[in-house]
């Protein structure tokens, strides 16, 4: 009998997330964490970062539409971005495809994550090195924050992994304060802000939340299903300092880029907002 390989992910210590795969496709480890990548069945190819569950081909483009195009449809005259975190591509593919937009920023920690998502995940990979708008920079990106000029992006997408190792930095005050300075004056911030449902995201999305209502005036939560990241329910923040996500929500303009998505669509939009109630004690609690 064929030996089965699976891949298990402790989602609790009582809770294991399991993928059976066909062939592990390859294995680094760099200074900063374990890449490994895998090609399955269900859910074609996959990586993860320290045994953890980053992207696969099946379920990204829930992720990556709604990391991107809510912000787009709140203000369809973004110019400049600037991307933290987000070395498979998917978030930079997503935000490429509006033809206004002049200037893409990425900073990823670890460009190893970059290269090897190009050579196994040419899906999400397929724009970086193919859209002339988009910089891509290799170093930590609370660092970038912190020296770059105040004003100067509209949108910021905080695209991390949770808040251990090279992703612990992007959720703090001081990480959060520099995004506020260099957004200009009517900036927006979307942040990966861990899920509601297990007990440890629940304290991450929490702590998170928390810092950014005391940094940005207005500061929102919505939702997405992600069935590979841990419950499935995940989340996403939105913070600005001028815009409302709700009404100043623009639908017939968003609408006219003629954008096909798999996911995102003007409806979903006000809909990700309403939160189950759990979820929303939770955050007044915080």
């Amino acid at each position: 009998m064929k030996k089965e390989n699976w891949y298990t992910e402790p989602w609790t210590d009582e809770c294991h997330f399991s993928i059976k795969y066909e062939e592990k496709l390859y294995e680094e480890q760099t200074p900063f964490q374990k890449i490994e990548f895998f090609k399955s069945n269900t859910f074609g190819t996959f990586f993860t970062l320290d045994g953890l569950m980053m992207v696969n081909e099946k379920d990204e483009f829930c992720y990556h539409d709604m990391i991107s195009h809510v912000s787009m449809a709140v203000n369809p005259d973004i110019k400049k971005v600037l991307i933290i975190g987000g070395g498979d591509g998917g978030t930079a593919r997503e935000i490429s495809r509006y033809k206004t937009i002049e200037q893409i920023d990425m900073v990823e920690i670890d460009e190893r994550v970059v290269r090897l998502s190009q050579k196994y995940l040419p899906l999400t990979a397929n724009k970086l090195d193919n859209d002339s708008r988009i910089n891509l920079y290799f170093e930590d990106g609370l660092a970038f924050v912190k020296n770059h000029e105040e004003n100067y992006y509209d949108l910021i997408l905080v695209d991390s992994t949770d808040p251990v190792g090279p992703g612990e930095g992007l959720f703090t005050f001081d990480f959060y304060n520099n995004c506020y300075r260099v957004l200009k004056e009517d900036g927006i911030l979307i942040n990966q802000h861990e899920s509601p449902y297990f007990e440890r995201d629940q304290r991450e999305m929490k702590r998170s939340h928390s810092k950014i209502k005391q940094t940005f005036p207005i500061a929102k939560v919505y939702q997405f299903h992600q069935t590979t990241y841990p419950s499935g329910h995940w989340l996403f923040g939105f913070a600005s300092k001028k815009y409302n996500p709700l009404t100043d929500h623009k639908p017939e303009v968003w609408e006219k880029f003629g954008l096909k998505t798999k996911y995102y669509n003007s409806d979903l939009h006000k809909a990700a907002f309403m939160l189950p109630t759990y979820v929303k004690d939770l955050l007044n609690n915080e």
